[in-house]
């Protein structure tokens, strides 16, 4: 199903447009100790903060009548709940199209838990789930009013876009005799760029600077608030640039991880190295970015593998343990409530065109590096850039390639939810497909 896509003006006026930019910025650290999100070890809730979560939002008007609103969190993930109520306020405020709504999530390991089904097994209380709706539903107030105030700042800006490097990221999908475990593999696939919109405004002093790198954000494993090495990372920039909102959005990192990782100080080490990349972009060429913009966002259905049957499933919920038996209890409640288990995911695939300058697509679910790598390779125009974890964070979404090697992000992470998961070997060209079909 199409949802929308939203085209502005002609294919190029003889004078490009100008643009308008606008940015906001809120802390969204929990005010009180709350479950946290990403380790299924974790058996206690948070004990303090490291460094304060942010909000931030970029919102953008090509002068032609197209506008596109970013959002980025220091969060675990983007329930689709969380994108549709955001959504609703938008369309009725300003009326704002359902494909000019971005969001991405940077998907720290340090953040709360927003997810209710990870919740399930674990040893989170009756208190501990209620306090994690209650911020849930004050975060959807902050991020209606984050948009608002970004919007109402629109002022006349100018885009530019750079890229570099950085090499803190490695492959964790390491081939054993036994498969793939999570460990440092140096040889496999990894995607090292750091893309950078800067936006300035009519003074051309910087505003605000977009990057991205494709990397878990798994640096910590602590029970403090952190937005680990991206939280440093945008800390450091704003620091080095006053006046500055720096946002982070995370690319295709699903079977990438930071090393080396477990103390606060490599997470600051990773954020400094990552600062360092936006700047030695920075002293790069800058590629003038121009409209119309071309916003497309399709949803379509991805297909699981077949679900075990009904004495399979009773039979692990009895004999296995968690979290194999705890999935199979919940995959049995479907059964018994709906009568069947669900066999597809409605998957969202976006893509914004900045004119024949940039491409960015940003992908739903937590999207390994080999869609990042492919589709660079595939997409015709002089800058693309990839973002995973956008828009309904709700699993791994894995390449032909790591389903066929099995591991974690292949199925076995699929576990911790409510999903019956594995997916089919369609899911790759299925994606692909229609990220090629948008960008047209």
């Amino acid at each position: 199903m199409l949802l929308l896509a939203s085209v502005a003006g002609d294919a190029r006026a003889q004078e490009p447009p100008g643009w308008r930019a606008g940015v906001a910025n809120a802390r969204i650290t929990p005010q009180t100790s709350l479950w946290m999100a990403g380790y299924a070890s974790r058996k206690k809730p948070s004990e303090g903060v490291a460094l304060d979560l942010n909000a931030k939002c970029l919102a953008l008007d090509d002068g032609s009548g197209s506008h596109l609103v970013i959002v980025t969190l220091d969060l675990i993930g983007v329930p689709r709940d969380l994108r549709d109520a955001i959504e609703r306020h938008a369309r009725q405020k300003w009326d704002l199209p359902s494909a000019a709504l971005l969001m991405n999530a940077s998907h720290t390991h340090c953040g709360p838990e927003l997810r209710p089904d990870r919740l399930d097994g674990s040893a989170a209380g009756d208190e501990e789930r209620k306090a994690g709706g209650a911020y849930y539903e004050g975060l959807k107030a902050t991020l209606c009013g984050l948009i608002d105030r970004a919007i109402g700042a629109l002022a006349p800006a100018k885009l530019e876009f750079f890229h570099a490097r950085a090499g803190f990221a490695m492959n964790r999908r390491r081939p054993t005799e036994k498969g793939y475990i999570n460990a440092p593999y140096p040889d496999g696939p990894v995607d090292h760029a750091v893309p950078v919109l800067r936006v300035s405004g009519a003074d051309g002093s910087p505003r605000a600077l977009l990057f991205g790198y494709a990397c878990h954000n798994t640096t910590l494993n602590y029970f403090k608030f952190c937005g680990d090495y991206a939280g440093f990372a945008q800390r450091d920039i704003e620091a080095a640039h006053p006046g500055v909102t720096a946002l982070f959005a995370i690319g295709c990192g699903a079977d990438q991880n930071p090393y080396p990782r477990g103390t606060e100080e490599q997470a600051q080490q990773h954020g400094r190295a990552l600062a360092n990349g936006v700047e030695a972009a920075l002293l790069t060429v800058p590629k003038p970015i121009r409209g119309p913009l071309k916003i497309g966002l399709k949803e379509i259905s991805l297909d699981f593998a077949p679900a075990p049957s009904r004495a399979e499933l009773e039979k692990i919920a009895i004999e296995s343990k968690d979290p194999d038996r705890g999935h199979a209890r919940r995959l049995l409640q479907e059964l018994d409530r709906e009568g069947k288990i669900r066999s597809t995911y409605p998957y969202l695939v976006q893509v914004i065109r900045f004119d024949d300058d940039l491409t960015v697509v940003a992908l739903a679910g937590e999207v390994v590096v080999d869609y990042s790598l492919r589709l660079k390779r595939e997409l015709a125009g002089p800058a693309v850039w990839l973002m995973g974890y956008s828009n309904d964070v709700f699993g791994y979404v894995p390449s032909v390639r790591v389903l066929k090697e099995g591991g974690y992000e292949a199925g076995g992470a699929m576990h911790y939810t409510s999903l019956p998961g594995p997916f089919a070997e369609s899911i790759e060209e299925k994606i692909i497909a229609a990220v090629h079909e948008l960008a047209r």
